[in-house]
């Protein structure tokens, strides 16, 4: 997601399998856990599914378009 000090910054975005709950916070926990400092997301969307491709591929792309027009909307 755009950053003004970094450029951009990261967000995960979460698609909880049935039946299955986690807060931001345990995310968060556990990639700090888990990844570098720079990789550990900032934000946490969860979401009910992804953009895909017909192949099945996250369309990253859509992801950061949406986050652009969320910031252009606030100002």
């Amino acid at each position: 997601m755009p950053d003004p000090y970094r450029g951009e910054t990261v967000k995960a975005y979460i698609v909880l399998k049935e039946g299955q709950t986690a807060t931001a916070e345990e995310i968060i926990d556990f990639c700090r856990q888990n990844l570098a400092k720079f990789k550990v997301p900032t934000a946490v969307e969860f979401r009910d599914s992804l953009p895909k491709t017909m192949v099945g591929k996250i369309l990253r792309r859509m992801l950061v378009e949406e986050e652009k027009k969320k910031l252009a909307e606030k100002k």
